[in-house]
């Protein structure tokens, strides 16, 4: 389930307020509502892809790198070697996720207050921490680091370095002049949209840019297939007429099994096609009950485009294993926002159907992956298909629950200095905004540094994309680059102490860390995770932890020191 950190938490009067809306296009969480719009919109991705899987696994052969690395993955499995090494990996996995789990355990003792604890350690000094340079000791951040490759660790400390440590400073000094001295740091007409908006821009130019590449890679592959479709029949009818040569390249038996076992399970196409007119004539009437904003018109133009956008999904997934469902929802914040205006409500219909278009091309994109998966695996396509609806309806349920579980017990959930700032909803709502508004409510020279940072992510990636493989790997993303600038640096830091001990450790013994840095990092983020379910039913029923262990300037503790010599 894709949203509660953008779209669905960006409607709340909490983001509203940060981005400086008021009470304008708002619709706080609720647990009912966020269902009820999940089990309307989420099923739609899977019918409108189903009649596409044998064009897209079989005839297009597309790679589907996640999927096929799944599969070989699982079928490994059944191999004597294979299980003794899933044996080792449960146990290395249970033995971090214990560790992560009593750490974060540990450190809750120390954080009865505001900024206390070791998450709140000014590691660089307290200058640098004022400005988001700490280590925070996260065994989340640490385990996504030991994942994520180099580039995307590097980038992220990249970004956080520009703009923490040169750009938000310098243009701090212009305030009274750039924008008022008297407002407030979150307010959306100082400091907030310089970080905010540029972000945005780095984001926008980077997804257009890979949006434009996938999609000329799709209609380029597309035309390559249907030529060479056409060119295989033509040869076909030639070689009906000429004997068999033994040098014609003939499909394998294995692949020959599994196209047989593919196509043995058929799921009618009318039962794909009527699941779609159905579930798409429920939704049209309900969804604008639940936002009135959004128009029952507006939402039939969403599905009469969204299965040609789910098909470009889900093809250029299978060729470059990128998902896109971002990009489309962000075409659809812009397009349907501008179309409703500000005096209709554009705002919260933009992030309404941004909502419907993303469950739809990313549930499109997932279940094509998994089919590929079932290809190698000789697994039931039907059996696959039904296990998706299942596992999005379970996902429809537990979801919401679990974010409204952490709603509910973290008053500061989305704030800036949360411990889960929730970057991506503010970005969404100001991308909202701009779509229904325009530009003219930036603060000064804002809109410029939008343009250059926005023309600055697609130079970056044609200079990735101009280097080839060999030196295009060592130039930094620009989307990784961007997600610091709103949050900061910290976690960035945590991910590059992962990216080090992963480096030290392919250095010392690569083999042990090609097997086991994964479950590694597996159980360092997941029982950092499984803390949270705990310590947010402590945050429910009032139980605080006993201790604040804060950092104090040395001004703050001579003052301190003064006062307690005072009062003795």
């Amino acid at each position: 389930m894709r949203g509660f950190g953008t779209y669905l938490f960006a409607m709340s009067e909490r983001i509203a307020n940060q981005s400086g809306d008021g009470a304008r296009g708002i619709k706080d969480p609720s647990l009912g509502w966020i269902i009820a719009f999940l089990f309307v919109v989420s099923f739609l991705g899977l019918f409108s892809v189903v009649p596409l899987r044998k064009i897209m696994i079989i005839d297009f052969k597309l790679t589907y790198p996640s999927g096929t690395a799944t599969a070989h993955l699982i079928n490994s499995f059944h191999t004597p070697q294979g299980a003794k090494l899933a044996k080792q990996q449960v146990r290395v996995l249970g033995k971090f996720f214990s560790l992560s789990f009593f750490w974060g355990f540990f450190q809750w003792f120390f954080t009865a207050g505001d900024n206390c604890g070791f998450n709140s350690f000014p590691t660089f000094g307290l200058t640098a921490y004022q400005y988001k340079f700490y280590f925070d000791f996260s065994a989340t951040y640490v385990g996504v680091g030991m994942i994520c490759p180099y580039i995307i660790n590097i980038s992220l400390l990249l970004g956080g370095i520009l703009s923490w440590g040169l750009m938000w400073p310098l243009i701090e000094t212009r305030k009274g002049d750039w924008f008022p001295s008297n407002v407030d740091s979150s307010s959306m007409n100082g400091l907030q949209a310089y970080k905010v908006f540029i972000a945005v821009a780095m984001i926008l130019g980077d997804g257009l840019y890979n949006f434009c590449k996938v999609l000329t890679r799709t209609l380029s592959g597309l035309f390559s297939q249907i030529r060479g479709k056409a060119g295989s029949r033509t040869s076909v009818s030639r070689e009906e007429e000429a004997p068999a040569s033994p040098l014609t390249p003939r499909i394998s038996y294995d692949d020959q099994r599994r196209t047989r076992f593919f196509l043995k399970d058929q799921i009618p196409s009318w039962f794909a096609g009527g699941g779609y007119v159905v579930i798409a004539a429920v939704s049209t009437a309900i969804l604008p009950q639940m936002f009135a904003q959004l128009r029952w018109y507006y939402i039939i133009v969403i599905y009469v485009f969204a299965p040609i956008l789910a098909f470009c999904n889900a093809y250029g997934a299978g060729l470059t294993d990128w998902s896109l469902a971002s990009t489309y929802g962000k075409l659809a914040i812009f397009t349907i926002g501008a179309w409703a205006g500000s005096d209709h409500g554009g705002l919260l219909a933009g992030l309404a159907a941004c909502g419907v278009m993303m469950n739809i091309v990313s549930t499109a994109s997932d279940l094509t992956q998994d089919f590929k998966t079932g290809y190698l695996t000789l697994s039931s396509p039907r059996a696959m298909f039904v296990s998706q609806v299942i596992g999005t309806a379970m996902g429809c349920l537990v979801s919401p629950c679990v974010f409204w579980l952490f709603y509910k017990a973290f008053d500061d959930l989305g704030l800036p200095s949360s411990e889960y700032p929730a970057p991506f909803a503010t970005v969404y709502r100001s991308m909202a905004k701009l779509g229904v508004e325009g530009v003219s409510s930036l603060p000064r020279d804002c809109l410029v540094l939008c343009y250059a940072f926005f023309g600055v992510a697609i130079l970056i990636n044609l200079i990735k994309d101009g280097l080839g493989d060999r030196w295009g790997r060592f130039v930094p993303l620009p989307m990784a680059m961007a997600i610091p600038f709103f949050l900061g640096p910290y976690f960035a830091i945590d991910m590059c102490v992962g990216s080090l001990i992963l480096f030290v450790w392919e250095r010392l013994d690569a083999p042990k860390a090609e097997a086991f840095a994964t479950a590694v990092a597996s159980g360092l983020i997941c029982g950092d995770g499984i803390w949270t379910l705990p310590s947010s039913v402590l945050a429910i029923a009032g139980v605080k932890p006993p201790i604040c262990m804060k950092f104090l300037s040395s001004a703050t503790n001579h003052r301190v020191d003064k006062f307690l010599k005072g009062s003795s």
